[in-house]
């Protein structure tokens, strides 16, 4: 009964950290020119990636998507439809779908590198680039 129910613990464990990742260890894996976009992770209800900017991302919107980022590394100057502002390292925002939104111009000498956490998943098609 013992060796049952330590068997059990352990695949309850494999199964709860089967989604763990450090996002401190994923790195671009090929050079860029300007952006790198990494999938992480994805089910029905979300997407995560990585991405790494060099200079600047070009104005789009998603019609059906909520995008979460937080700020892993760099500066950059932002803009959400008319705002501009200036995220660094440790800054998090939403961007609420159909709100254009890009990045004007990194600021830092490394690559901006930001999660992205794109609800519900993401296949790439809902990116559109322009204003709604």
């Amino acid at each position: 009964m013992k060796r049952l129910l330590l068997f059990s613990l352990f695949l309850i464990i494999g199964f709860i950290a089967e989604g763990q990742y450090s996002i401190h260890n994923i790195k671009p894996d090929t050079l860029f020119d300007n952006i790198l976009v990494k999938k992480i992770s994805s089910d029905k209800q979300q997407t995560h990636f990585m991405i790494w900017v060099k200079k600047s991302v070009p104005c789009h919107y998603h019609a059906h998507h909520t995008e979460s980022i937080v700020v892993l590394k760099g500066r950059a100057e932002m803009y959400i439809d008319s705002t501009t502002f200036k995220i660094k390292k440790g800054d998090m925002l939403t961007i609420p779908e159909n709100h254009a939104h890009g990045v004007n111009k990194v600021l830092s000498k490394r690559p901006l590198t930001i999660l992205s956490i794109q609800s519900p998943e993401f296949d790439g098609s809902d990116r559109i680039f322009g204003k709604p």
